[in-house]
C-alpha cells in the first residue's frame, strides 16, 4: 500500500462509488446495519480530498464483531483488529480493490454523531470547507510521506470546526438526515 498523501480535486464519481459499495454492504448486512453513511471529505460536494471513500456503518453494538465480520470479509474487506480506536471497528479494502475505509460504530454514540455532524456542517458551510481543503494541500506538501503527522496536524482545525458545528447544531436543531443507504 502506498502511504503517500495525495489530495485531489473534488470528483463527483466519489458519490457514485459510495453508492455502489454501500449497496453491496446493505445487501450483505441487511438489518445489522442501522445506517450506512458516506462520511469524510469525499462526502462533501466540492471539497478536495484524499480519494479514499469513507463509509460509516452504524450498528446496535460493536461486539460481538462476528455479527458483521463474516459478511464484510465476504465482500473482500479486511478486519483491522489492530485499530487502536475503541469506539469503532475498522475494515479496509482488500488487495487490488478501490481504497475504502469502513468505520463501524454504535448507533447514537458520540463517535457516530461526530462524523455525521462534521460532514453536515461542511456541506452547509462552503467557506469552512474551502479552508479545510487549503489546509489539506498545505499539509500534503509538508508531510507527503508521513500519514500520521498529516492527520495529527489537521486535528486543531477539525476541533475548531466541531466547536462551530456544535453551535450550528444548536442553532438549527440539527439531527442527522436519513441514512445514505
Amino acid at each position: 500500500m502506498n502511504n503517500e498523501i495525495i489530495v485531489a480535486p473534488y470528483n463527483p464519481e466519489w458519490a457514485i462509488e459510495f453508492n455502489e459499495i454501500a449497496y453491496r454492504i446493505r445487501n450483505a448486512l441487511q438489518d445489522i446495519a442501522l445506517r450506512i453513511d458516506h462520511i469524510g471529505s469525499t462526502a462533501v460536494v466540492g471539497l478536495d480530498a484524499k480519494p479514499i471513500i469513507d463509509i460509516q456503518i452504524s450498528v446496535q453494538a460493536l461486539e460481538p464483531v462476528g455479527v458483521y465480520q463474516t459478511q464484510m470479509e465476504g465482500l473482500g474487506y479486511i478486519f483491522r483488529a489492530d485499530n487502536m480506536e475503541r469506539t469503532k471497528r475498522y475494515f479496509r479494502e482488500g488487495s487490488g480493490t478501490r481504497r475504502t475505509h469502513i468505520h463501524i460504530r454504535e448507533a447514537g454514540s458520540f463517535s457516530e454523531q461526530f462524523a455525521l455532524l462534521f460532514r453536515d456542517y461542511l456541506r452547509s458551510h462552503a467557506e469552512d470547507a474551502q479552508k479545510y481543503a487549503e489546509l489539506k494541500y498545505t499539509l500534503m506538501k509538508l508531510y507527503q510521506q508521513d500519514r500520521h503527522r498529516y492527520v495529527e496536524e489537521k486535528e486543531p482545525f477539525i476541533w475548531e470546526i466541531m466547536r462551530r458545528a456544535s453551535q450550528w447544531s444548536q442553532d438549527i436543531g440539527w439531527r442527522p438526515d436519513r441514512s445514505d443507504m
